[in-house]
Parts: C-alpha cells; structure tokens; sequence
C-alpha cells in the first residue's frame, strides 16, 4: 500500500518576515504565522488525516496545535526534520552575509551545498537525515495520510533527495515553500512520487 505525506512549512516568524535565516534557533510565530496554522488547521478539518508529525522545533509544534485540535490527534516529534543549522548567517540576511564576505556569498548562491555558510550543517547530512526521518513516518503509516510539519530549507533539501533531483539545485528547483502551504507525496516502499506542491490551504477550504 502507498502513504500519502502532506508537507507543510511553519507559519510566518519574525525572521522570516525580515528574510533571516531562521534554524537552529526557537523564532515566535508573527500574528500572520499564528493565522497561518489556523488555516492549516481548517484544511485538516476538511481534508482529515491519519497522523501528524511535527519538527520539535515549537515555531513547528505550534503551526500543528489548530490541526492537532480539529482531528483529535497527539501529534509525534521527530528531531531529524529540524531546521538545518545555518552557522554564522543565524539570524542574518543574505544580505548582511553579503555584504561582509561576497566571495563566500556568491559561492553559496552558485553551488550552496558544496559552499555552505561557515559553521553550518553540511546540506547532505540534512538531506539524508530528513529522507530518512520521512522514509521512517511512512513506513510507520503504511496505508495512511500523514500530515508532516517542518521547515523550508530542510524540506527542499529532502524533497530533492527523495526525487532524485541534484541538492545543488534545491534553491533554484524550489525557491520558497510558502507557509502552511502543503506539497503532497506519494510512497510505496522505496519509491516517491510528487502529487501536488506548494498548495495553499485557504484556496482548498470549503
């Protein structure tokens, strides 16, 4: 049998409203972000789910409380769908990185796996961490629709390793995954198929 997994990024945090990199660090949910779980929430109402795990991250915990609540379920914790560590650019732009070492930058922007920012987690640890984490959630699931909450670099890294799409590519493949917009899955064993991605939730509400 095949488990559907529906991804969904957080909702909005003060850093990503002011385009910082948010990882390792616990960021609050801006008002937006908290209207952003509700609609979530909404979706799950209308489009139930057997399960929901989350990052334990609580920027990622909080975004699963509203749908958590309208199905009745205890979500599940997975630490290996954290945010990845973004090292020095923790809670700075792009910008800001820029302009204080603009070969590094560049570098990171041609090729950010085999440049990473200085200090932060390798992109392919992520990757295969993330995969792994996911690979695990629908095996757990045979049969089933999970609702699985993280975050939006860890997710495009996996996503393209799932596919087997080259990481390097991850941020040109998949700029954004919006928040609480949710991707679809598809796996049987092994093999993973892309339904749907980047919906947003509100336009599939009743």
């Amino acid at each position: 049998m095949s488990t559907t997994l529906l991804l969904a990024r957080h909702g909005q945090t003060v850093w990503h409203a002011e385009n910082r990199y948010a990882g390792v660090s616990d960021v609050a949910l801006t008002d937006t972000g908290r209207a952003q779980a509700e609609t979530l929430g909404r979706w799950a109402a209308a489009h139930p789910v057997d399960a929901i795990w989350t990052s334990p991250v609580s920027r990622a915990v909080i975004t699963a409380e509203p749908a958590c609540r309208a199905l009745g379920l205890t979500p599940f914790h997975e630490p290996d769908l954290r945010e990845c560590d973004f090292g020095v650019v923790e809670g700075r732009t792009l910008a800001e990185f820029a302009s204080e070492d603009p070969k590094a930058a560049e570098a990171f922007r041609a090729d950010p796996v085999n440049h990473p920012f200085p200090g932060a987690e390798d992109p392919k640890t992520a990757a295969a961490r993330g995969a792994t984490a996911l690979h695990r959630i629908a095996a757990a699931h045979d049969g089933e629709r999970v609702l699985v909450v993280a975050h939006n670099t860890l997710l495009r890294l996996v996503l393209c390793e799932l596919l087997s799409i080259p990481l390097r590519d991850y941020r040109r493949v998949f700029p954004q995954l919006r928040n609480a917009a949710v991707s679809e899955l598809r796996t049987h064993r092994r093999s993973v198929g892309l339904i749907s991605l980047n919906v947003p939730c509100e336009t599939d509400v009743p």
